[in-house]
């Protein structure tokens, strides 16, 4: 018994000696002979790896032998080396980074919904920084996604603000708006959404053209924009304060505060962020009735995480947003007593849980989620519309409404990566949204859940190195229990059904410069109330409804894609070309019709049906060249064609009224067939920077209303391009102390309408192009950023 003890032993102590002993590596990583703090360094394909600290340094050990070493840092090019280390070394190895100029080396997660970087991604994802949004002088988020292509933001209401985006032609409801990759944005939100989200909150927005996102949901059938807020990265305050001066004299004030704390292990963080906006009315035509709405925003949010070790992650976000708005006439007055007035008061609150763990080689990923949105939304949509008598005084004092809506996610996903780099992603997702709004004066009621049950399920098959192939599916089990009523008309829609929805992307690297993908996605959208039918506008005076019709089937897309990306660097110059052609077929398409026919109290309907079929077709381009690391160019043209595959009617005549016909057309109204942005960045020294950005809208076809009845004249309206300019100046007092002032001019061709109705009959969605006129700006920013 003894001797095999010692023989135990003896074989214990050969394999201890026997074993190699860790290499240690100490470096700095830099950029232009400056720290880059918190940037990745790890041994490619394991779990061994650091952050760098404040200066830049980094120490890692790691088995000996031949790795392959990599740094990562946003905003930097990827760097990677290989190394042979022997026994008990200690090796000193620095890293000198290159500014990844074109962002190919971004990581994005809206691909495929996992981290990847974007020039390796099946799916083209374009991504909007803070460094747009400053240039842009943005505050909020609708006033930064008009520089993507492919991507144009509209105004569609003078009283209320009401705004839309559009991907590749088609409305805001056909765009998936995710926010931290979740689906909690309801169409409540898509109503004034977009302008409550600041920009101080945002780390980036991807944005994914067509339907290639189809895992995120079935109706992402335009595409996906996916917010994703600050994260907590370093130790860091600041305070932005804006003057905006609309027309040279309405006031738009806004202060936004950053802070955030991060632990000296990076093992936790937070971040903070809040905004205050006051914006003034502006009437563009002297007539007492707004083209742009007073506004008061406050918004609060913070981001944290916490590591319970290597291998796992908790993250929590949260963000309030109270705003108030208001348009129409006499704004001193209580609504009831105005001409025209549209007011709303939104409290509404984003929160999210979420938790990841990894196996040790970091081969496995399992997330669980949940996201939870609720909007309390007190509004008034009326007004006397001109008139004084008794029954115009009871109409208006029961024009106040209550809106609450409640969306709500949960999930989990769990990825694996194989040894040939083939990736499984799965998952399940249930979202359900709640939403009551009702105005009893008007009888008007929207009482709609709808819940929804998905699985999905994709393989990214890499067969060899120039090939990568994204197969994947979502099985949705959709339910829309809903009752739609205004004053004597009674809708419901009720849905039961599963649907699967498929899609195929592809990627081959025909060189190291030239890539070609193309990609196919099916997608879906159940009768439900969308954006538009929680939105009332005015016209003649009275109100504007929307309820869906009777019968109403489901609608169906086939969304096509193909695209070649060029990037080629000549000396220092990188530049980069993206041609990309896109083809959307919709079948059973909802359309809005006019109805002509007036309720009991005089307002007018519209109502949602299926249309014949319809289809977008187009190209988008996009240029962007870099000379120097202190200049910057990019250019994005859309050339397009939105058609209803026979014609769709407007305005449905009821035979009232004498000399009215139905209107008809076969293209999208309010879709101009050419569209585009320009963004120029010129560091003139290390303290004074200038920018350029501008978007050109191209002729379109906008309707206009022009009776009480509702009867359309459809305008095609000239084009416009809005060309901002700003400066910056930035020097530092201490060196945790800096200083920036900035100003300059929005629009500074005055490009905008100057054909808006008038007085308290005009029809309130006739508006077009750039939602303001030329507006100059100054600011001031202090901090340690």
């Amino acid at each position: 018994m003894l001797r095999q003890i010692i023989i135990v032993l003896l074989i214990s102590l050969q394999i201890l000696f026997a074993q190699k002993k860790e290499v240690l590596l100490t470096g700095t990583v830099t950029s232009n002979n400056n720290p880059v703090a918190y940037a990745s360094v790890y041994v490619k394909n394991s779990s061994t790896g650091t952050i760098t600290d404040n200066n830049g340094n980094y120490q890692l050990s790691v088995n000996p032998g031949t790795i392959v070493l990599t740094v990562r840092s946003q905003g930097f090019q990827t760097l990677q080396r290989t190394f042979t280390l022997k026994d008990n070394e200690t090796r000193t190895i620095n890293f000198e980074l290159e500014e990844d100029a074109l962002g190919l080396d971004q990581v994005v997660v809206s691909a495929t919904r996992n981290k990847i970087g974007k020039k390796e991604a099946p799916v083209i994802v374009k991504v909007l920084t803070p460094k747009v949004f400053n240039a842009a002088q943005s505050f909020t988020l609708a006033d930064g996604l008009n520089f993507q292509p492919g991507v144009r933001m509209e105004t569609n209401c003078q009283n209320c603000g009401f705004t839309q985006v559009r991907m590749n032609g088609l409305e805001g409801q056909y765009t998936q708006i995710l926010v931290n990759s979740r689906p909690v944005f309801s169409a409540l939100n898509g109503v004034y959404g977009l302008e409550q989200i600041p920009v101080n909150i945002i780390d980036r927005v991807e944005v994914v053209r067509s339907g290639g996102s189809a895992l995120f949901g079935s109706n992402a059938i335009a595409g996906t924009i996916n917010v994703i807020t600050k994260e907590p990265m370093d130790n860091h305050w600041e305070i932005n304060s804006t003057l905006a001066l609309i027309d040279g004299n309405t006031a738009d004030r806004n202060v936004n505060l950053n802070a955030s704390i991060v632990s000296d292990d990076l093992s936790n963080g937070v971040t903070l962020y809040g905004i205050y906006r006051n914006r003034d009315a502006y009437d563009a035509n002297n007539d007492g009735f707004t083209e742009i709405t007073v506004l008061e925003n406050n918004s609060f949010g913070a981001k944290a995480f916490l590591r319970p070790n290597d291998n796992s992650r908790i993250g929590f976000d949260f963000t309030a947003i109270k705003e108030y708005r208001r348009g129409g006439d006499q704004l001193h007055l209580a609504p009831q007593f105005t001409n025209i007035t549209e007011a709303l008061d939104h409290n509404t609150i984003f929160s999210g849980l979420d938790y990841e763990l990894y196996n040790d080689k970091r081969t496995n990923n399992l997330s669980v989620y949940a996201s939870v949105q609720h909007t309390n939304r007190d509004s008034y949509y009326g007004g006397l519309g001109g008139g004084t008598t008794p029954e115009d005084f009871e109409l208006a004092n029961n024009a106040f409404g209550n809106t609450k809506d409640l969306a709500f996610v949960s999930g989990a996903k769990f990825s694996h990566d194989f040894e040939n780099n083939d990736v499984l992603t799965t998952g399940l997702e249930y979202l359900m949204n709640a939403t009551n709004d009702e105005i009893l004066g008007y009888n008007k009621v929207i009482d709609q859940r709808v819940n929804s049950f998905a699985l999905y399920g994709q393989y990214e098959w890499k067969p060899f190195k120039a090939f990568t192939a994204l197969l994947g599916a979502r099985l949705d089990h959709v339910t829309v229990d809903g009752l739609y009523s205004i004053q004597n008309i009674s809708r419901t829609s009720k849905v039961s059904q599963s649907i699967l929805s498929p899609r195929v992307t592809l990627l081959y690297n025909i060189t190291d410069q030239l890539q070609l993908r193309g990609g196919y996605a099916r997608g879906f959208r159940a009768p439900q109330a969308f954006n538009e039918d929680l939105h009332i506008s005015s016209v003649g005076g009275e109100q504007r409804f929307v309820i869906l019709g009777e019968g109403l089937k489901n609608e169906f897309s086939n969304a096509y894609t193909a695209s070649l990306d060029y990037t080629k660097s000549f000396g220092k110059t990188q530049t980069n070309l993206l041609i990309e052609g896109f083809y959307t077929s919709l079948q059973n398409p909802f359309t809005i019709v006019s109805t002509g026919t007036s309720l009991p109290n005089g307002s007018i309907l519209e109502e949602t049906r299926n249309g014949n079929g319809a289809y977008v077709s187009g190209a988008n381009i996009e240029f962007s060249v870099v000379p120097s690391p202190t200049l910057a160019f990019q250019a994005g043209l859309t050339v397009q064609n939105a058609n209803y595959k026979e014609d769709q009617i407007l305005f449905e005549a009821d035979g009232t009224v004498p000399n009215e016909t139905d209107v008809v057309i076969d293209a999208f109204v309010r879709t101009p067939n050419v569209y585009g942005f320009i963004t120029s960045y010129w560091n003139v020294n290390n303290a004074l920077k200038l920018d350029f950005t501008g978007n050109y809208t191209g002729p379109m076809t906008v309707p206009f209303v022009i009776s009480e009845s509702g009867f359309i004249n459809l305008i095609e309206t000239n084009s416009f391009f809005d060309l901002t300019t700003k400066l910056t100046y930035h020097f530092d007092l201490k060196k945790e102390f800096h200083i920036e002032i900035s100003g300059g001019v929005q629009n500074i061709f005055n490009s905008y309408q100057d054909d808006f109705d008038t007085g308290p009959t005009r029809d309130s969605d006739f508006i077009y192009g750039p939602n303001r006129p030329r507006t100059f700006f100054f600011g001031l920013k202090i901090g340690n950023f």
